[in-house]
């Protein structure tokens, strides 16, 4: 619930009333306020309410007795609706004889009186009284009908609702370390009890444990039934949780009123972890460790979180004696972490990965509430329906769920859809295929199996829960005979991948099958070759080393986790639960804007690797690192054209990507580009750059297909296999010319980006321009650039996402040492999106020099008048490139002669470049010694969620970045040397006038 920010005169009385401060020792400024003593008990009593606070621990014990503070905060949760305060059972239950079953019914009956809506209710009210009373939103619905059906009755006597409520609780299930309580019995109940509850009752109160399962479950329900003893979930500061499905969740409105506890519970769910500790959990969301247990207490309860009895069978494995260095991947040499949350280490960027002493991996695939509504669209599988109200309002669904999740999923297979249903088809079919893919490690086990079998004996086992691979670690018998075995895991991806691409119709499914047994075969000999660090391994062919123990591959368990959930954390928070849970962080392609990202010092992330990165900041890296691309115009936010300059003038259409996702009119939201036709260019152009900065890639008409749209191929990342080798393109859509010409920009994109993660390159084909005497064979029309670099997993393309996950098996991504790698690569690509940034933001050198602000103040009258004012033709070097109609502008542009520095600038008729004098030139020349980045701090740009909009227009002319003079274009826009040059005089005037 959003709050108002407190005052001052509120964080005063709030500070007095936890200092317990009496009236006389008030700040004389707050006896101002509150006038009497009177108001100042009351505020105590409302603020401890409010709370929810122990009588006997709070500052109302000296005001008010006990029973008048529990009657006054009853009175205040019946008016709200609110949740029944379970822990404060003890006075509430006991003394009181209020049970659970009687405050909902009472609660209910006060809604329908009223005659207001079900929706009312808050969430987990209606959840806790669905649970007690049986009564959901169909059965409200049904007694409201009843009773209107009684026209006058009803509206002269509102009590006919509550005879047709439940006299009795429903029976719902009670776990074995449930406690049994009794309540304060009057003389004609206790009369009334038969010799087998008489026994019970002397048991629980001569019994130090109060455990249910201690009791006769008969007895104690026939007890509970007659409200003679209340149920106790006790839960404490080292006890650990799992939590499960939302079985039973009712989907109204949240609370209105404050409630401490009730708002922990979504934060409980997104922090959980049957690997931490209720003590660890409060330290992570620095919350107070009596509510976060209430919270706990409440989330079993109901059924929600199931209590981990013995936390040893989850942190160890105990029957397997194995040395630690055998279970730490590549990564030997950096120190083991722990699976508990006190022990784990940070996984900074300069450190080394840690692996858990377990041998498994935590990986954390991040998606957005878009995938909730699309499983919700499947509910023609009842399981899916609830794994999508779990992973909305909860913001997880844990890895004990996902094999559930992929099973559930199963059932849509063979199945067609049509329209929307499609989309949801297409991300349940991606978002199963990857979950498997994460699961089996990114090793299809499957078909490594059937190889290995042929150099191994084919024993199949499978100890203490963790699948064997023929790598896995297995120590040797006493005679150095090595027990041999075969690993069973989860399914390969690519039998989905055959499935999805069978209901597509687009490729035929056993041509998947069959690139999936060569993509084995390399993983399978990945697996034989790696590295061990100062350690010798058994081979294949069963000798024996001098350790005697084979390398046990890395198994990962996957979460799920909702990226608006995690955005409501607060980020100490978030960092803390990603640094304690998690190895790896995985996101989905495309993330919303408001997102949360893994910060420089969190786990290995395979997405976004900054805020800018989700910008076309991240394309203009792309194309200057490649020093190929698209021509592209960027254009700053605010300005209003009158004209559109070359090279934009008479495309057929053109892309638009608006800077900071925001859509417009229709215009730049898409993560793709929106594509407009050119004639209508002008009108988007000035409809969203008064509010973003755009970039704009034109297009001629020989660059779209017939049906005048744009050709792209999708390369999947990683480039590299595991041996180094880049991947070679396969695919049967594109001819042999397309497919010889990618190959080559691959291993161009391979040396020169080096990006080892996941996601992929988006390539656009383009029409070659060639000179008119000039001879080119049809066959080489075309070429292929570059045109956007996604980071994360595309849910929405099954075809790509499968794609994706045969690269990761075929990189072995998630065995070797690569994250090393993927750690440096993004080092690196963050260094390069900082500088470009710093470069050309409103107060970089290259805006400073496009603007001659520091030359204006030494010599104002110094600039020539010309369109803008800015480079003057008499005195900087000039050379024509092309009119604003010209035919072949991509092809002058590319084959204009450069200047080390050089201004393009567009009069409105000829497009210009204007080579700078050395003065100019020397201001942004890079220093090789000190890179601009130096001048920023490296987490500067993972901590700031704020994408810098850029300070100049820009040119890219398909090799090279350069400013972009475009002020004949713009439209009431005075040239900036004329407001300086009047500015000078105007100075200059009154100074004589002054004299």
């Amino acid at each position: 619930m959003q709050r108002a920010r407190p005052t001052i005169e509120e964080q005063l009385i709030l500070k007095s009333i936890k200092e317990e401060c009496p009236w006389e020792n008030l700040p004389k400024r707050l006896q101002a306020m509150l006038s009497t003593k009177e108001e100042w008990h009351r505020r105590i009593m409302e603020h401890c309410i409010r709370k929810r606070l122990q009588w006997n621990t709070c500052f109302a014990r000296k005001i008010c007795k006990e029973g008048e503070y529990y009657e006054e905060m009853m009175r205040y949760l019946r008016k709200n609706l609110a949740l029944f305060p379970y822990h404060l059972a003890e006075y509430v239950c006991r003394v009181m004889r209020i049970s659970p079953f009687k405050y909902y019914c009472d609660m209910l009956f006060e809604v329908m009186k009223n005659e207001q809506p079900y929706d009312s209710i808050p969430n987990f009210s209606a959840a806790d009284a669905l649970r007690l009373t049986g009564i959901g939103r169909n059965e409200f619905i049904d007694i409201m009908n009843k009773c209107r059906a009684k026209k006058i009755m009803w509206k002269l006597n509102k009590s006919i609702a509550k005879e047709l409520l439940p006299t009795q609780p429903v029976e719902f299930p009670v776990e074995p370390w449930w406690g049994v309580c009794l309540v304060n019995f009057t003389l004609e109940e206790f009369k009334k009890l038969s010799d087998d509850e008489m026994a019970t009752i002397d048991k629980i109160c001569k019994e130090e444990a109060n455990s249910f399962v201690l009791f006769d479950p008969n007895i104690v329900n026939s007890l509970y039934q007659r409200g003679l003893v209340y149920f106790d979930v006790p839960v404490y500061s080292d006890d650990r949780f799992k939590v499960s499905r939302l079985e039973g969740f009712v989907s109204n409105r949240e609370q209105s009123y404050e409630d401490p506890i009730e708002e922990l519970l979504y934060a409980v769910f997104v922090v959980s972890s049957e690997n931490a500790t209720v003590a660890e959990l409060a330290s992570t969301l620095q919350a107070d460790l009596f509510q976060l247990q209430a919270a706990a207490s409440f989330v079993c309860r109901l059924g929600w979180a199931v209590k981990v009895i013995d936390p040893e069978s989850v942190l160890k494995d105990s029957s397997l004696a194995i040395s630690s260095s055998t279970l730490l991947g590549d990564d030997d040499d950096g120190s083991a972490a722990s699976m508990s949350s006190g022990t784990s280490q940070v996984h900074g960027l300069g450190t080394e990965q840690n692996w858990p002493l377990s041998g498994v991996a935590r990986v954390a695939l991040v998606v957005d509430a878009n995938i909730t509504s699309y499983l919700m669209m499947g509910s023609i599988s009842p399981g899916l329906k609830s794994h999508a109200v779990t992973l909305y309002e909860a913001g997880k669904l844990g890895d004990a769920v996902i094999a559930d999740l992929c099973k559930d999923l199963t059932t849509l297979e063979g199945k067609k859809f049509e329209g929307e249903l499609q989309e949801f088809a297409n991300h349940a079919f991606s978002l199963r295929c990857f979950l498997e893919c994460l699961q089996s490690g990114g090793i299809a086990a499957d078909k490594i199996s059937d190889k290995a079998s042929h150099q191994v004996d084919g024993l199949h086992s499978n100890i203490d829960g963790f699948p064997l691979t023929v790598t896995d670690t297995i120590p040797t018998n006493g005679s150095g005979v090595l027990k041999k075995y075969v690993g069973e895991t989860f399914s390969s991806h690519h039998t989905q991948t055959s499935q999805t691409e069978s209901i597509r119709n687009e490729h035929d499914a056993s041509n998947v099958v069959d690139e999936t047994v060569s993509k084995a075969s390399e993983v399978n000999e990945c697996m034989s070759v790696d590295d061990v660090h100062n350690e010798s391994t058994v081979s294949l062919d069963g000798s024996t080393s001098e350790s005697g123990t084979l390398k046990r591959k890395k198994k990962y368990r996957v979460d799920i986790l909702r990226c608006e959930s995690l955005a409501a954390l607060a980020p100490a928070t978030l960092e803390r639960l990603f640094l304690r849970d998690y190895d790896i962080i995985v996101s989905m392609v495309p993330l919303p804007p408001s997102s949360v990202l893994p910060g420089a010092n969190g786990p290995i992330h395979f997405g976004p690797p900054s805020y800018t990165s989700m910008s076309p900041w991240m394309k203009l890296v792309l194309y200057t690192t490649i020093g190929s691309g698209p021509v592209s115009v960027v254009l700053m936010r605010g300005q209003c054209l009158r004209m559109l300059p070359a090279p934009l003038v008479g495309c057929e259409k053109a892309l638009i990507w608006s800077w900071d996702g925001s859509s417009i009119g229709g215009l730049g939201g898409k993560y793709e580009g929106t594509l407009v036709n050119g004639n209508i260019l002008l009108h988007c152009l000035n409809s969203i750059i008064k509010y973003s900065a755009v970039m704009v890639q034109p297009l001629g008409k020989h660059d779209l297909d017939e049906s005048g749209k744009i050709v792209t191929v999708e390369i999947a990342l990683p480039l590299k296999n595991f041996d180094g080798s880049v991947a070679r393109l396969e695919d049967t859509r594109l001819s042999s010319e397309d497919i010889a010409s990618l190959n080559p920009l691959l291993d161009e994109l391979s040396s020169k980006l080096g990006v080892w993660t996941i996601g992929y390159i988006r390539l656009l084909r383009l029409h070659k321009e060639k000179k008119p005497e000039s001879f080119i064979p049809d066959a080489e029309l075309f070429e292929w650039v570059p045109l956007s670099m996604e980071f994360g997993i595309p849910l929405f393309s099954p075809k790509l996402c499968s794609r994706i996950c045969e690269r990761v098996v075929s990189s072995c991504l998630l065995q070797s040492d690569s994250l090393t790698d993927h750690h440096e690569a993004m080092q690196d690509l963050r260094k390069k999106l900082l500088e470009i940034c710093s470069q050309y933001n409103a107060t970089g050198p290259t805006a400073k020099l496009f603007y001659q602000t520091d030359h204006m103040k030494e010599s104002p009258r110094h600039l020539v008048n010309y369109a803008s004012g800015r480079w003057s033709p008499l005195l900087d070097p000039t050379t024509p490139i092309s009119g604003s109609e010209s035919e072949h502008q991509r092809l002058k542009l590319a084959n204009r002669h450069r200047c080390r520095t050089e201004v393009l600038s567009f009069d409105g008729n000829i497009l210009r470049s204007y080579a700078l004098s050395p003065v100019y030139e020397a201001a942004t020349r890079p220093v090789d010694d000190s890179p601009l980045i130096n001048l920023v701090k490296p987490e500067q740009d993972d901590t700031e969620s704020t994408i810098v909009l850029p300070g100049v227009n820009l040119l890219f002319d398909g090799s090279q970045l350069v400013p972009f003079e475009i002020g004949a274009c713009l439209q009431a826009r005075q040239p900036i040397s004329l407001i300086a040059e009047a500015a000078a005089a105007s100075s200059t005037l009154q100074a004589n006038r002054a004299l």
